[in-house]
């Protein structure tokens, strides 16, 4: 199995992505930390794992919960190989000189904040393990912005270029880090975009995919599990679509 003796922490581990992210590492040997700030998803989730999993209840916006949780993988598990910062939120469909600072600032902290924070606190204990990997979930709205959507889509371009500098800055320390770049997919994040009419809304987005339709969490856990496994071991600062062909043209 791929990911036999290591360790993964997995943000959002309560639900969409996430939850298929956490399955898909257990299944193929892994550890796993569900981080998630919904105690009810998020024990759920481990408790169908079993005895290879453990729930931390973790606002990614805390120092405090992020620390918990790094701590926690070592405590529990003997240590962390892998992160995935997967939680995230979306703004309803709303126009920047309609936004208040606080949606703003909400947006920027959970879907980029996160990102920073745990890197400050888990590249310390991947490196004690002699290396690992680290995967960022982003969003093909980080290179094709819509309007209404454009502050979200600032926040995962941030996280595209965090992910690059990063990777440069920790190849030394056998840490590699990359990002996906996941299209519509129907999970509650695009159904809270989208708001009313959500079923004809998303017949319409899955029409102008080249490969028409939606992703999937299955399709997510797919790429994020290759990324982070030995199989990508030459891969570092990659941002790769997984989007049916939505940015190709």
């Amino acid at each position: 199995m791929r990911f036999e003796n290591k360790v993964a922490l997995v943000t959002g581990g309560g639900g969409g992505f996430g939850a298929e992210i956490v399955r898909r590492f257990a299944a193929e040997g892994a550890s796993v930390i569900v981080a998630d700030m919904n105690s009810e998803l998020g024990e759920k989730v481990a408790e169908e794992i079993g005895d290879a999993a453990r729930f931390s209840q973790c606002d990614v916006r805390s120092s405090d919960d992020v620390a918990a949780a790094v701590t926690l993988a070592e405590s529990a598990f003997g240590g962390l190989d892998i992160i995935v910062n997967n939680a995230g939120i979306v703004h309803p469909k709303q126009n920047v000189a309609d936004m208040d600072e606080a949606t703003y600032q909400k947006v920027m902290d959970v879907n980029l904040k996160s990102v920073f924070l745990f890197s400050r606190y888990g590249v310390p204990a991947i490196a004690r393990r002699g290396g690992g990997s680290i995967v960022n979930v982003a969003s093909t709205a980080s290179l094709k912005p819509r309007a209404g959507n454009v502050i979200y889509g600032v926040s995962k371009a941030a996280v595209v270029a965090f992910t690059k500098g990063l990777a440069v800055e920790l190849a030394e320390r056998n840490i590699r880090v990359n990002s996906i770049l996941p299209v519509a997919s129907k999970t509650q994040i695009l159904l809270d975009f989208v708001g009313p009419d959500a079923d004809e809304q998303i017949e319409r987005i899955a029409s102008m995919i080249p490969l028409k339709r939606l992703g999937t969490p299955g399709d997510m856990a797919s790429a994020v599990t290759f990324l982070a496994s030995e199989e990508a071991s030459f891969l570092t600062g990659v941002a790769m679509p997984v989007d049916g062909g939505w940015t190709a043209g």
